[in-house]
């Protein structure tokens, strides 16, 4: 079993910046590849950001190409996600999860998720 945890999310204005991070702890040797995905209350959850975890090629949505950078630290089992340039839409519950791997873009993919943190972005 792979066990994560996520923290950063908070309160921001719109056009600040916050960085979020996931601890990973457990089987971690078994993940090829984490992701970060949200949901906006009333809406289905949704791809944001994904890493191949040993490769380091790394896949983004187009709404938030150009400002997220997914990025981890193999030594500390850590991904992060940087938000820059936030918008009020950006505002949702953020997941991190892992797999062993499959189709990067797909929630059914990934098999362990971590309870997710708040963000919100005031306009």
């Amino acid at each position: 079993q792979v066990q994560l945890v996520e923290s950063g999310g908070g309160l921001v204005q719109a056009g600040g910046s916050l960085r979020l991070s996931c601890a990973a702890s457990g089987r971690t040797f078994s993940i090829g590849l984490m992701g970060w995905f949200r949901q906006a209350p009333g809406k289905e959850r949704e791809f944001v950001a994904a890493i191949i975890w040993n490769g380091g090629s790394t896949y983004y949505a187009d709404s938030v190409k150009g400002r997220f950078t997914i990025s981890r630290d193999n030594a500390k089992n850590t991904l992060y996600l940087q938000m820059n340039s936030l918008k009020s839409e950006d505002t949702a519950v953020y997941y991190c999860a892992g797999s062993m791997g499959g189709t990067i873009y797909s929630s059914r993919t990934y098999g362990y998720w971590g309870p997710g943190t708040q963000v919100t972005v005031s306009s």
